[in-house]
């Protein structure tokens, strides 16, 4: 069997696309052929794209300002707009093609805002944290509260050498206030941010945590991934 072509978005400053390698090799270390989708002006290029494709990752970026609730912090810039119409799009001919899904972060609060669901501006501030969820790369860590019988769950259990204590890291500053509807939460951060997310099904994952940067138990979602295309493909 071919190895799953799974699509991955990019982030957009000015007029250049820019991804994190690490998305890349999670793809490859999973199993899968990562194709990184180009940005494109015309709708009908995204249901193309989604026929040619097995699977999603649609990736963190900056902020998104869709169903926001309260301001965004004076240092923080929202997504260009190109790459939030793009992402717009082809996680629609993804949904419609019912294929596979993995949102990263920014990744999980546009499927969120797509499902009708409103996003803390900035969590920290709105709910007066302690704990840091920081734009500040990989500085910060907190441990998961997995809800039981989720997929979320599932995927974790069948990580390799894991255990039950999972600690996500904190690189952000939007979190999810709403659910959307036909979602479900299924972990939060100890402190009750919601970190992920799901479609009852399990094709459509969320997650506020940078999967690519978490070793074995970050691993597990991109292994889900490969493991959900191939069922259907069956």
């Amino acid at each position: 069997m071919s190895l799953p072509k799974i699509g991955i978005t990019t982030s957009l400053y000015e007029d250049e696309q820019r991804l994190d390698i690490a998305y890349v090799l999670a793809v490859e270390k999973a199993g899968g052929l990562p194709i990184i989708i180009p940005m494109f002006d015309r709708s009908a290029t995204a249901r193309e794209l989604a026929s040619l494709l097995d699977g999603l990752v649609i990736t963190g970026g900056p902020a998104i300002e869709t169903n926001l609730i309260g301001q965004l912090p004076d240092d923080i810039n929202p997504t260009d707009a190109r790459r939030t119409r793009n992402d717009g799009w082809i996680l629609e001919a993804f949904l419609e093609s019912q294929k596979p899904i993995l949102g990263i972060c920014y990744g999980m609060q546009l499927i969120n805002a797509r499902f009708g669901g409103s996003i803390y501006a900035d969590v920290q501030k709105t709910l007066g944290l302690d704990q840091a969820h920081s734009k500040k790369r990989g500085r910060d860590k907190h441990q998961l509260v997995v809800d039981p019988g989720t997929h979320v769950h599932r995927i974790l259990e069948q990580a390799p050498e894991e255990t039950t204590d999972i600690f996500a890291n904190s690189i952000h500053v939007q979190a999810i206030e709403k659910v959307g509807s036909g979602l479900r939460v299924s972990a939060r951060a100890d402190d009750g941010v919601i970190e992920a997310i799901e479609s009852t099904d399990g094709r459509l994952i969320g997650v506020q945590f940078h999967p690519e940067g978490m070793g074995t138990a970050g691993s597990a979602f991109f292994d889900n991934l490969i493991r959900e295309i191939r069922i259907t493909v069956r």
